[in-house]
């Protein structure tokens, strides 16, 4: 059997040794920002095309970045062929959407829009009239009145009814949107 081994780790004062692994103290860059105190971990550049970067807090880099202009100095030709060539690089991820790995649809909807598709048994792009025929089909297959006494087809009847209700606010929220 072998022998157990005490820390020397009783609190403070420490009395373990200092060349112990992972307890060195661990070095942190401040913001670069004149006056800020919070550890600046959100590199930025200086400018364009160029290697050396401010490192700023998350408020800091998220005030400089609402100004920067990544396409600034290129001609609307150059911006279009840098935007084509970067979106060329991320299109396994748009392709992923059909597997249903990339979130919910094609990015037009909300999760709990997509719950609701769910329980009304309906692909992510479907638009309000099959939205609407679908709640009507469930409605009338599981309403309380067509079975009476049955507890799960109320239960049922409340997240078709709940579902409805959520993708029709969706829409009118679109539809307020899109007039405004």
């Amino acid at each position: 059997m072998a022998k157990a081994t005490r820390s020397d780790d009783w609190g403070f004062p420490r009395w373990r040794p200092y060349g112990a692994k992972g307890r060195d103290a661990v070095r942190v860059r401040l913001c670069d920002r004149e006056g800020c105190d919070e550890a600046g971990d959100k590199p930025a550049p200086k400018a364009p095309n160029s290697p050396e970067r401010w490192y700023f807090c998350e408020p800091h880099a998220a005030e400089y970045n609402r100004n920067w202009n990544y396409f600034a100095g290129l001609t609307p030709e150059e911006a279009a062929r840098r935007a084509a060539e970067e979106e060329s690089g991320a299109s396994a991820f748009r392709k992923s959407a059909h597997y249903q790995w990339a979130g919910p649809g094609d990015g037009t909807r909300s999760r709990d829009e997509m719950r609701a598709l769910d329980v009304l048994e309906l692909d992510p792009d479907a638009d309000a009239g099959a939205i609407k025929a679908a709640y009507r089909r469930l409605a009338k297959e599981v309403h309380p009145d067509v079975k009476p006494g049955d507890a799960a087809a109320a239960a049922r009847f409340q997240q078709v009814q709940t579902a409805y209700e959520v993708l029709r606010k969706a829409e009118e929220r679109r539809e307020a949107v899109k007039s405004a």
